[in-house]
């Protein structure tokens, strides 16, 4: 069975373009840089450190799934990595490709406010940090996802993630856990964990 088309999903700086486009790799498939596809305008207000509200996103959200529905309707295999953080914005983009499976990049706002503070040249100011982490919604049971520490490697992330679509997606979130010394607990939703690497069955 074909792999569905993946968005990676999660709070700015959480490593989406890294997994992304190793998964993309993996999978033969196109890599969509969904920062590219914000408005100019939208940029502008990140840049300033102004955080988007829902009115800003929504534009972006459709050009989002605008391209979505495109590369289904041409049987592309699409990875989109989009920053998805509250269930309405998925669900705009499930307006594109309803069969969307979601990988949640997780971890604490401490180690990704480090990442983002080391990352040069980006439009994001790290002081955007914590209104993204107070919209996020993190996926729940009725959405297809796979949820991963940011404190795994990508190609580890990427491994597991191949796993668990190779094994049917089995029911239930699938979690890459974070090591020991990863204090911030991953959204599991009462489901089972599996060890780092390995994705839950």
């Amino acid at each position: 069975m074909r792999a569905p088309n993946l968005v990676v999903m999660g709070v700015a700086g959480c490593g989406k373009s890294s997994v992304g486009l190793a998964l993309a790799e993996a999978l033969g498939a196109v890599w969509l840089e969904g920062d590219a596809f914000h408005p100019p305008a939208n940029i502008a207000r990140m840049s300033a450190g102004i955080p988007l509200d829902d009115d800003d996103r929504a534009g972006w959200l459709a050009a989002l799934a605008d391209r979505l529905a495109a590369g289904r309707a041409r049987g592309e295999r699409m990875v989109l990595g989009c920053s998805a953080l509250k269930r309405r914005y998925r669900d705009r983009l499930r307006l594109g490709d309803p069969d969307l499976v979601f990988v949640h990049l997780a971890g604490s706002r401490a180690l990704i406010g480090e990442r983002m503070a080391a990352r040069p040249g980006h439009f994001m100011p790290p002081s955007l940090l914590d209104s993204q982490f107070a919209a996020l919604e993190p996926p729940r049971g009725d959405e297809p996802h796979f949820t991963a520490s940011v404190t795994a490697a990508p190609e580890a992330i990427r491994d597991a993630v191949l796993g668990w679509l190779a094994a049917g997606m089995p029911a239930g979130a699938a979690v890459l856990s974070p090591p020991a010394t990863d204090a911030a607990p991953l959204p599991t939703d009462g489901r089972a964990s599996a060890p780092a690497a390995t994705p839950a069955r």
